[in-house]
């Protein structure tokens, strides 16, 4: 029988004497402690370390500078709030998503202490070694939480960057008309089709007996490696000989007249196609995670109503951005068809014009070695005159 409340009759001392005459009170606390020592270890939950112990110091800095509580952080991700969040900010918890592999094992120890009947305070506070207030627990309860933040990312920073996008199409298109006249030049050149028929005769002759001793043309940009071609004496290249031939000195100074008033925008269109397949990559990134999240219930309805607001302006954009950069390639693609040249690997103008300058640097070179051989020359003969005076004394 339990008893409740020690009897009227029975006082603090009288209850003292009686256990000590009844057991040993040692050999009592001795039983209990050992009776209660395995509780005593359950109720101390083995410390078990899940997150690399420098990921999680990296990422408890990272939130320290945010300064931004963790569900107020969330709750700006899936409405999408640029006015919370910046994108370094964005782009720093993208770095500390949690990986599969971590979301793994923090599942399977969550799961195995659950089934120990281990409050989840204990799990997420002891066990887990959550990084500043459960960060990669939270995290874990929005569906594709990396996915949303990259699309979040590319939200923030799209408006800016088509804006840029525009304007450098938008300099490019107001010179078309100009453009036009000078591509027309180039292609219909008869003196540029003798320069390159005569480049072609002389790498042939040097190559004779090769494999490349019968080519029936060459890639653009060997035009610059004309340069790098010496001669056995080694004081001259295949670009001074070319500037010796007469007929190729004067096409070349015409030629060189046409590019260089030629003004061309100082934009390279390999760099702008990258940009608008970087706008088209993540526009399609966006649809993907506006498809995926139809299925995230409640969590993500805020962040699809945002989505796909922005979604309908960023496709407008882009489309305007394509139908920009498909006018501004056409003088480009036109030229680069011409020449048998891929647009998107050939920088067409920035090739011929910097061999229209290596032309003029290595005339301007003959001349100073003409100019030095004539000095020599006159030296040579003032001291054959001494020499022919004394021999006829």
């Amino acid at each position: 029988m339990i008893i409740n409340r020690i009897p009227s009759f029975v006082n603090a001392i009288n209850l003292k004497t009686l256990i000590s005459k009844s057991i040993k009170l040692h050999d009592f606390l001795h039983f209990y402690k050992k009776s209660t020592g395995h509780r005593s270890s359950i109720s101390k939950p083995e410390k078990v370390q899940l997150v690399d112990l420098r990921r999680a110091n990296n990422c408890e800095i990272m939130l320290t500078k945010i300064k931004i509580p963790l569900p107020d952080m969330l709750s700006a991700v899936l409405a999408l709030d640029s006015s919370v969040l910046d994108i370094d900010q964005v782009e720093n918890l993208i770095k500390f998503c949690p990986t599969k592999e971590e979301m793994e094992l923090l599942r399977q120890a969550r799961s195995e202490l659950y089934q120990r009947k281990i409050l989840i305070i204990m799990v997420t506070k002891k066990c887990l070694e959550s990084v500043n207030r459960f960060f990669f627990l939270e995290l874990m309860k929005v569906p594709r939480i990396e996915a949303k933040l990259r699309v979040f990312g590319f939200k923030i920073t799209f408006a800016s960057q088509a804006e840029d996008l525009k304007s450098c199409l938008n300099k490019i298109n107001a010179a078309t008309k100009e453009s036009w006249k000078y591509t027309s030049i180039v292609k219909e050149s008869a003196k540029l089709r003798q320069i390159m028929q005569t480049i072609l005769t002389l790498g042939n002759a040097l190559n004779q007996g090769t494999a490349r001793g019968s080519a029936v043309g060459f890639k653009l940009d060997s035009l610059l490696k004309l340069s790098d071609t010496r001669a056995r004496n080694n004081k001259m290249t295949l670009m001074h000989y070319l500037c010796k031939c007469t007929f190729v000195l004067e096409s070349c100074w015409i030629l060189l007249m046409t590019l260089f008033t030629w003004k061309l925008p100082k934009i390279e269109l390999k760099t702008l196609a990258e940009e608008m397949q970087a706008a088209d990559k993540g526009l399609k990134k966006v649809v993907q995670e506006l498809v995926a999240s139809e299925n995230d219930g409640a969590i993500s309805l805020g962040f699809r109503k945002v989505l796909k607001e922005f979604l309908d302006i960023a496709e407008a954009e882009v489309r305007l951005l394509a139908s920009l950069h498909k006018e501004s390639g056409g003088n480009a693609d036109s030229l680069c068809q011409y020449f048998g040249e891929d647009m998107v690997k050939l920088l067409l103008t920035k090739i011929l014009i910097l061999f229209m300058k290596t032309f003029i640097k290595s005339r301007e070179e003959n001349e100073k070695q003409a100019e030095a051989d004539k000095k020599k020359l006159e030296k040579d003969a003032t001291k054959e005159v001494p020499l022919a005076k004394k021999d006829n004394e």
